[in-house]
C-alpha cells in the first residue's frame, strides 16, 4: 500500500470518528427523552472504553506509520499530541480490560489537552502568521503540511478528530431521568 492510499484511508477514518463523535454527542443531549437516542447511547456506552481504545490505538498506529514508514518528520506540536494520544491508548487499554469507567478522570484531561494542541496546530497550518516567530523548532516547522486530503484533512485535523471522539466516548452525558415508578412499586 502506498503512502497516498494510507493518507486517504486514515483521513476517512478520522472523518468517521468525527461523525461518530458528533452523532453520539447529540444523542447524549437528547437521550433524556428516550427513544432511539437513548438506545444508541446505551449500546455505545457498553463498549465505549473499547471504542475509545480503538480510536487511540489507531491514531497511534497511524502516527507511527507516517513518521517511521512515510518519513514525515514530526514537529514540536506533533510530539505534544503524541504524548497525549500514546499515553491515552495505553491507559484506555488497561481501563477497557478492567472495565474502569473512572478512566474519564485521567483520559478526559489528556484528550482535552490534546484537542487544544491539535486545534492550535490545525489553525497555524491555515494561518502560519499566528505561529509566533518559529517557536516550533528547527527540524520541522509546525506550519509544514505533509498532506491535505479532501482539501482540509491534515495530520493535526486527524489528531483533533481522534481526541474529540475519545472525549465523547469517555466523558458521560447528562444523567438519565429516573424511570417512572410502576403501580406495583408505589403500592
Amino acid at each position: 500500500m502506498d503512502v497516498e492510499t494510507v493518507e486517504l484511508f486514515t483521513s476517512l477514518l478520522a472523518l468517521l470518528a468525527l461523525a461518530g463523535a458528533v452523532v453520539l454527542a447529540v444523542a447524549r443531549l437528547i437521550a433524556r427523552r428516550g427513544g432511539p437516542a437513548r438506545r444508541l447511547v446505551d449500546v455505545v456506552d457498553d463498549s465505549a472504553l473499547w471504542l475509545a481504545f480503538v480510536v487511540a490505538g489507531s491514531s497511534m498506529a497511524g502516527s507511527l506509520y507516517f513518521s517511521e514508514v512515510a518519513d514525515f518528520v514530526p514537529c514540536r506540536l506533533c510530539w505534544y499530541q503524541r504524548v497525549a494520544m500514546y499515553s491515552s491508548a495505553v491507559i484506555l487499554l488497561v481501563a477497557a480490560i478492567r472495565r474502569d469507567r473512572s478512566v474519564r478522570w485521567y483520559v478526559g484531561p489528556l484528550a482535552g489537552l490534546g484537542a487544544l494542541v491539535s486545534s492550535y496546530h490545525y489553525l497555524i497550518e491555515w494561518k502560519p502568521e499566528l505561529e509566533g516567530g518559529g517557536a516550533c523548532g528547527v527540524e520541522a516547522s509546525c506550519t509544514d503540511i505533509w498532506f491535505r486530503e479532501l482539501g482540509f484533512v491534515t495530520l493535526a485535523f486527524m489528531a483533533l478528530c481522534g481526541f474529540l471522539a475519545i472525549l465523547v466516548l469517555v466523558v458521560p452525558g447528562p444523567p438519565a431521568p429516573p424511570s417512572p415508578l410502576s403501580q406495583s412499586e408505589v403500592a
